[in-house]
This record gives C-alpha cells, sequence and structure tokens, in this order.
C-alpha cells in the first residue's frame, strides 16, 4: 500500500511539473506573441507615417510644379505690373512667358522648355560665367520680362524651375515618331540685308489682325489678365536686350509658329518681318555694353555695340550675317 500511495505522489509531481512546465511555455508563447503585436503595431505605425511623409512630399513637389505651369502661363496675373501687392510686381510688362515659350513650354522644339534642364549649367560668354538654370531663368525676367531678378530661393523661381525639371522628365518619354511629327522646318537666313519695308507689307497682311497695325497686341479685358495676343513692339513688349530682339532668332521662330496655327511663311519672308517688328520702338535696357566682355564671342546679330570687328551696327542688326560669321571663322582660324 506504501507503494501504492509512493506511486501516486510520483504521478502527481510529474503531472504538476507538465503542467508547470506548460503553463510556463504557454506565457512565453503569450509574451512573445505579444511582443511581435507590439512590433507590428510599431512597424505598421512608421510605415504610415512615411507613407504620409512620402504623400505630403510629392503633393508638395505637385502642389510647387503646378505654381509653375500658373507662373508660366498666367504671369501678368501673378508677377506682373497691376498686381495688388506692390512686392510681387516683378515683370515690367504683361507678357506671360507663354508668348514665346508656347503651351507653358512642353511644346518640342523653338523655346520649347523640355530640354531646358540640359542645357545649364553651362559657360555664358554674355557674361562671361557659368550660368544655372536659375541664372537663365533671371536673364529672361530682367530681359524678355522687362523686370526684376527673382530671388534664387524665392517661391516664384523655386516653382519655375521645378516646372521645366518636370518637363524634362517627360522629355526622354517623347517617341521619336511624335517628335518627328512636332519638328520645326528648318530656317536659313538669307544672304541679304533684311527688307523692313517687305516685312511692314508682310506684317499687315498676315500678323495685324492678332497683333494689331500698330503691334501693341490685344489685351484681355481685365489687363491684369495679360495678353491675349502679345504686344511686339512698344512699352509692354520685351526690352533690347532680349533674345527676340536679335533677328537669327526672331526669324526661325515667327516661321516655325506664326501665324499662330497655320505657320506658312517663308525664310524670307519670316526674316523681313523679322526685321520690321524689331525696327520699332521698344524698352531700352542698360549697361549693355557690359554684355560679352570678350566681344569677339558677342552673337552676329546683337543689334547693340561694341564690336569686335569692322562691320556697322546695322549689318548687326539687318544682315546680311554671312560676311560677319565668315569674318569670325577666319579669325578664329588664325588664332590657332
Amino acid at each position: 500500500m506504501n507503494q501504492e500511495i509512493q506511486t501516486g505522489r510520483t504521478r502527481g509531481t510529474k503531472s504538476l511539473s507538465r503542467t508547470i512546465v506548460f503553463n510556463a511555455i504557454a506565457v512565453w508563447c503569450g509574451v512573445c506573441a505579444l511582443a511581435i503585436a507590439v512590433l507590428a503595431v510599431a512597424f505598421l505605425v512608421r510605415w504610415q507615417a512615411s507613407q504620409t511623409k512620402t504623400a505630403s512630399a510629392r503633393f508638395s513637389e505637385y502642389a510647387i510644379e503646378g505654381f509653375g505651369f500658373r507662373l508660366i502661363a498666367k504671369t501678368p496675373e501673378l508677377m506682373g505690373p497691376d498686381v495688388p501687392d506692390p512686392s510681387l510686381r516683378l515683370t515690367g510688362n504683361r507678357l506671360s512667358c507663354g508668348s514665346c515659350h508656347l503651351h507653358q513650354g512642353d511644346d518640342p522644339g523653338t523655346l520649347g522648355l523640355s530640354a531646358a534642364l540640359y542645357n545649364y549649367p553651362k559657360f555664358s560668354a554674355r557674361t562671361a560665367a557659368i550660368r544655372t538654370l536659375e541664372d537663365r531663368v533671371n536673364e529672361c525676367m530682367v530681359r524678355s520680362m522687362n523686370g526684376k531678378p527673382l530671388a534664387k530661393n524665392s517661391p516664384q523661381m523655386i516653382a519655375i524651375t521645378d516646372w521645366v525639371k518636370s518637363l524634362a522628365s517627360t522629355d526622354p518619354a517623347i517617341a521619336e515618331r511624335q517628335k518627328k511629327a512636332n519638328a520645326l522646318p528648318k530656317f536659313k537666313a538669307p544672304n541679304r540685308a533684311a527688307n523692313v519695308s517687305a516685312g511692314k507689307v508682310i506684317f499687315e497682311e498676315r500678323c495685324a489682325t492678332c497683333h494689331g497695325y500698330n503691334g501693341a497686341g490685344r489685351l484681355a479685358d481685365n489687363p491684369s489678365h495679360g495678353f491675349i495676343f502679345p504686344a511686339l513692339w512698344g512699352p509692354d513688349s520685351f526690352n533690347t536686350g532680349a533674345g527676340m530682339h536679335r533677328l537669327l532668332t526672331a526669324a526661325p521662330f515667327i516661321k516655325a509658329r506664326m501665324p499662330l496655327g497655320n505657320p506658312t511663311l517663308t525664310d524670307d519672308q519670316a526674316y523681313d518681318v523679322g526685321a520690321y517688328i524689331n525696327s520699332q520702338p521698344r524698352p531700352d535696357m542698360k549697361n549693355l555694353e557690359a554684355d560679352f566682355p570678350d566681344k569677339k564671342t558677342k552673337q552676329i546679330d546683337a543689334p547693340y555695340p561694341p564690336f569686335a570687328d569692322p562691320f556697322p551696327q546695322m549689318q548687326h542688326q539687318l544682315g546680311p550675317f554671312q560676311p560677319i560669321e565668315a569674318y569670325y571663322k577666319k579669325l578664329a582660324a588664325s588664332s590657332k
């Protein structure tokens, strides 16, 4: 009997031990499960926070790009001379950036902005210094827009350059087929001086309907909204330092794009019209003589002195440009 009692006690002890072990294992599993759950919750919280942060960053990025788009499209409303806040009156005319950079710069070809990012930074002969994308924007601000340079950390500068960068990201995606479909007709400058009188006739026949016989353009009913068709000369147009005031910039643009929607002018017509437009009065930019510290690097159609060649100012304005080009090629060859 004592043996049976002893056996029972042994069995009871073993049973209790197993219970304790099982309970310990259960507690340990519970602790592990709780720890895993805590870690999972912490991970989820951090993941959600990162996603929220990423979404917020993306939203901010898109918002900045959207502001850049609006600045290009509605420049007078946001930075023009009629803006109620004087501190935001950054342009001196009512042109929009889109007056030259058609479709807010996303139209491939002449003056399109999709490839602009890849061109900077680069050396600029005009300033004899490395020029950044921001510098190039400010050149447009003070020359084409006849206004003030933007601070490089300003919301306007950040937004415009972000818009240009967004266009650059889409440029490689444009199919070669589409690029060919949008290819612009090549312009070859006639080997003669431009005929301003002939340009006047063509302007009145083909351009005045939109831009006015006086070149003053057609303003919106509310002038603060800028132009429906931009002014080509006069106080509300680009100044004498703008690229469009150079005939070999203006004529290719005119041939490729004008009349808008039906660009059918010949090289000779675009050449003469450009000369007529650029012979008209417009705001003068000061200190143009400081452009191109090395005058030998000056564009051959830069219409303002001084020059490093024997050709008269009128020829730099109206051509023929081939003799000037040949002069500088010979000069470069002799200096090697």
